[in-house]
């Protein structure tokens, strides 16, 4: 018998993120400055056996159907391929978030050990401009990363993008006839305010009106007849389908009211929403020889604190202390 992840409002969490590190090989520009940031210890880092106690109980006391390992640079972290592997034999959907850099020597093994699929970030598909937003010049790495990724099986291939006023906001139309020549679906998102900078600022945002904008121009869109449920994305038919495109509109249209996702950051700490002030400690509980049971009560109570939304647009609102790096996607 499962406890539901509930929270005060009917919702129920069952797709877990882990953050597996807070390190990342990149330096994109709305996420942490280009000196990057002070990492975690490594003995504040969950182990991997820690890692994997936490997404046990989640599936077999707590009811977690799909987990997505992040970062950071999930890649980065050296026991990925066990920690999937043994998360995979829970039977649930095992998927990662990824910048692709490692991608190119590891995906097969990534697949054998059971990953079911990635998502990967990019937000443009010109070298210079990679190299402006990324602060590395690897963009010809992501490509061949994704098209290891491809040939070892882990699709659907998901790309997710930001577009940032003056730097690649008129790429869009560019971007989108890439990913349906490569076969990746493709994904807009709103910039959000979890830049280790805090200068994220909504009037420079692209907006998702702004996004369907720019690809109505050069692409037929038309909303696609799959329920949307409690995926974030808003799908749209490309040009009659069956090839489609998403935006999610994270702060203009934000879907807080149907999210089934909590998160474990690489210290072991729950996050109950992406945008929360607050988080409830885990990893002590392991640490000092809690039971099960126990972990499984104190994760139950951290949902139920769970707020109705990320408030974004609240006057009072305070943007998260952790950069996205920090938090895990």
């Amino acid at each position: 018998m499962t406890t539901p992840l509930a929270d005060r409002f009917g919702r129920v969490a069952t797709d877990l993120r882990v953050s597996l590190t807070d390190r990342c090989n990149l330096r994109c520009s709305y996420c942490m400055p280009a000196e990057g940031l002070d990492w975690l210890p490594t003995d504040e880092t969950l182990t991997d056996d820690e890692v994997v106690r936490l997404v046990t109980i989640g599936v077999e006391q707590l009811g977690i159907r799909e987990v997505r390992f992040t970062g950071g640079e999930p890649l980065l972290r050296r026991g990925l391929l066990d920690i999937v592997a043994r998360s995979h034999a829970l039977g649930v959907e095992t998927s990662l978030t990824t910048n692709a850099l490692g991608l190119q020597r590891t995906a097969q093994a990534l697949a054998d050990a059971g990953l079911d699929r990635i998502n990967a970030s990019l937000d443009t598909v010109r070298p210079e401009t990679f190299a402006t937003i990324t602060r590395r010049d690897r963009f010809d790495d992501v490509v061949a990363g994704l098209e290891a990724a491809k040939a070892a099986g882990l699709g659907p291939i998901k790309i997710n993008a930001v577009l940032l006023r003056g730097t690649n906001d008129d790429q869009a139309p560019e971007l989108l006839r890439w990913c349906l020549e490569h076969g990746y679906d493709l994904r807009f998102i709103e910039q959000m305010p979890l830049d280790a900078q805090h200068d994220w600022n909504r009037a420079a945002m692209v907006t998702a009106d702004e996004i369907f904008e720019s690809l109505s121009g050069e692409f037929t869109l038309t909303p696609h007849s799959e329920p949307r449920g409690s995926a974030p994305a808003e799908l749209f038919a490309v040009d009659g389908g069956p090839a489609t495109v998403g935006i999610i509109a994270s702060v203009t249209r934000p879907f807080c009211g149907d999210c089934d996702r909590v998160r474990i950051t690489a210290d072991g700490q729950v996050r109950n929403c992406l945008f929360a002030r607050h988080e409830s400690d885990l990893r002590t509980a392991l640490r000092s020889g809690a039971s099960d049971a126990v972990i499984a009560e104190r994760w139950v109570v951290a949902m139920r604190g769970k707020a109705a939304g990320h408030g974004i647009d609240d006057e009072t609102f305070l943007q998260p202390d952790r950069p996205m790096s920090a938090i895990g996607g």
